[in-house]
């Protein structure tokens, strides 16, 4: 069985109302965590940055506004449904993204195809899955004192 679905859409970074750059961004989703999606973004001359969120939340995203907290998913335009905006944020800054629905479409497709929604609990323990996430980000914090 294959075991994770991956697509690389390009999606225009929009610094400002004049100004925006098209990047390359990897879309992943494994089954070694199946309720989560990730994008990868290649920004020039910097790391890569990866983001993990909800696949559900990505799904209702293209059809209509949600998000709460630091993601933001809606579509450009409600009548036309063709381009979807991401907008990510950690504290005060923030990036958005303009990416065009069909390519979000036909890999959320091929997520459904390798797990079905509603089936994600068949394949993890999410408690164990939930631990393991809690341990390693309290491994990463620096320690007090």
């Amino acid at each position: 069985m294959r075991e994770s679905v991956q697509a690389e859409v390009m999606m225009s970074f929009l610094v400002s109302e004049e100004l925006s750059f098209r990047i390359p961004v990897e879309l992943r989703y494994e089954t070694c965590d199946p309720y989560a999606v990730r994008l990868t973004f290649h920004l020039p001359g910097d790391a890569p940055v990866t983001w993990a969120f909800g696949r559900e939340l990505l799904i209702d995203g293209v059809g209509r506004p949600c998000g709460d907290g630091d993601v933001h998913i809606a579509p450009a335009d409600p009548e036309t449904f063709g381009e979807v905006l991401i907008r990510l944020q950690v504290g005060s800054d923030q990036a958005l993204f303009r990416v065009g629905t069909a390519p979000l479409v036909a890999f959320l497709d091929r997520t459904d195809k390798l797990v079905p929604l509603g089936q994600e609990r068949s394949l993890a323990d999410f408690d164990t899955l939930l631990d393991e996430a809690l341990d390693r980000i309290l491994a990463e914090e620096p320690s007090a004192g």
